[in-house]
């Protein structure tokens, strides 16, 4: 009776596994031939080697199911790049997972955190209109309780109502844009003037203003946070091109302590009583997983800290002192502001270098724990390929070498044929 109970148990887990496959399609280097131009493609790449794509396959799974059973438009797949080579080139395919949408022949890359709450989001993004209008007060409400930042355009036809679409085309694949009327408004949204276009984010409404705030997009883009959040390193990537300097509370992965969770409270109570002081100028968070600052500062930074972050140029500034109160946090923000704490790191060649070699130390790492005879062969493979790459090298472009011999051979007929032209 057991023995029945595992195995009908068995067949109903490989029934189930194989149901939620289904809802993922595999495609070959017939793609693009095949498909509809009216479909719309969520699309994994991956390789049978990759240690992240294996990783990722019980919540690409999970994203299928969800988007079957909720009707969809999107179509999810999958592709082996080591096979079907062609689709992966057609794509520009560099690293695995490599995630995607595919609508009209327009390709939107995925860069948030692999999860299915990330990927799921992303699809309904893209899968909808580029802008969303809110015909109602209702539907201003709720979206407004889905979203910690909404973007809005308020009034009728006009230039600034162009330049709105086109900057959602540009940031759709980051965040969502909506539309209304001044009818369609909640009581507190209060708009000066139209045509608007607003962010609402931390209980606050900010207007552009194209004379102070300057391009749209730009404007956009630097507002699409909240000031005050949990960062993890898709958010900090996306950060980067902000322009805005992002002061960090760096804790434990989990169970944080008294004293981290005294930090953490420090930077968001700073930042929602000054935040007109430094809105245009710094992002507030915490960050429990300290991985992305160990490699920024290759090291392992103590917890918790407070650090200052300048992602435009991968370099970090660190307080002089203990910050133990509200004044010793703005002493340090308003020091990193005026120049006069040195910063640390940066994106030049030589830090470069050394950020790929701790970066190489901490991979290899595990490798020597669990076998240093590995871990020696695979530096030693390393190092005879640098060792031979630079021989190759220095034969080729050495005046003895094959160059350098071609060079001389080629001198004196050139010099002939100049002498026949001056003849």
């Amino acid at each position: 009776m057991e023995v029945r109970v595992r195995t009908c148990a068995l067949l109903a887990g490989l029934l189930m596994i194989s149901s939620v496959s289904s809802y993922i399609e595999e495609l070959d280097d017939t793609f693009m031939q095949t498909k509809s131009d009216d479909d719309i493609w969520l699309i994994k790449f991956y390789t049978p080697w990759c240690t992240f794509c294996k990783h990722l396959d019980p919540v690409w799974r999970r994203v299928g199911s969800e988007l079957r059973s909720v009707g969809s438009p999107v179509i999810v797949g999958k592709s082996d790049a080591s096979v079907n080579t062609a689709l992966a080139k057609e794509f520009r395919v560099r690293g695995y997972p490599a995630i995607l949408i595919l609508k009209k022949n327009i390709k939107y890359n995925y860069l948030g955190p692999r999860n299915a709450e990330g990927i799921l989001e992303f699809a309904d993004r893209l899968s909808g209109p580029l802008v969303r209008p809110l015909t109602s007060r209702q539907l201003f409400e709720h979206a407004r309780s889905r979203h910690s930042v909404m973007i809005v355009y308020i009034g009728s036809t006009s230039p600034l109502k162009g330049n709105f679409w086109s900057a959602a085309e540009d940031l759709i694949v980051s965040t969502y844009f909506f539309s209304s009327t001044r009818e369609a408004l909640p009581p507190d949204v209060h708009v000066p003037h139209l045509p608007a276009v607003v962010v609402l984010k931390d209980g606050t409404l900010l207007t552009y203003d194209e004379d102070e705030d300057g391009d749209l997009e730009r404007w956009i883009n630097r507002e699409r946070f909240p000031n005050y959040q949990k960062i993890d390193s898709y958010i900090l990537y996306a950060m980067g091109d902000t322009g805005k300097l992002v002061l960090l509370s760096v804790q434990e992965d989990a169970s944080p302590s008294e004293e981290s969770l005294r930090s953490r409270h420090l930077v968001q109570k700073l930042s929602e009583e000054h935040r007109e002081d430094y809105r245009r100028l710094v992002y507030f968070g915490f960050m429990e997983d300290r991985s992305y600052i160990d490699g920024l500062v290759m090291g392992e930074v103590d917890v918790p800290s407070i650090i200052m972050l300048n992602l435009s140029t991968d370099s970090y500034f660190l307080p002089e002192s203990a910050v133990e109160t509200e004044r010793h946090l703005l002493d340090f923000i308003d020091q990193v502001l005026q120049g006069s704490i040195q910063s640390q790191g940066g994106n030049g060649v030589l830090q470069r270098m050394k950020r790929l070699v701790y970066d190489a130390r901490v991979m290899m790492a595990p490798i020597f724990s669990w076998s240093p005879w590995l871990g020696w062969t695979i530096v030693g493979a390393v190092l005879l390929f640098v060792v031979l790459l630079f021989v190759f090298c220095y034969k080729l472009f050495s005046p003895s070498g094959e160059l350098g011999q071609q060079d001389e051979t080629q001198g004196p007929r050139a010099r002939r044929l100049e002498d026949k032209k001056s003849d």
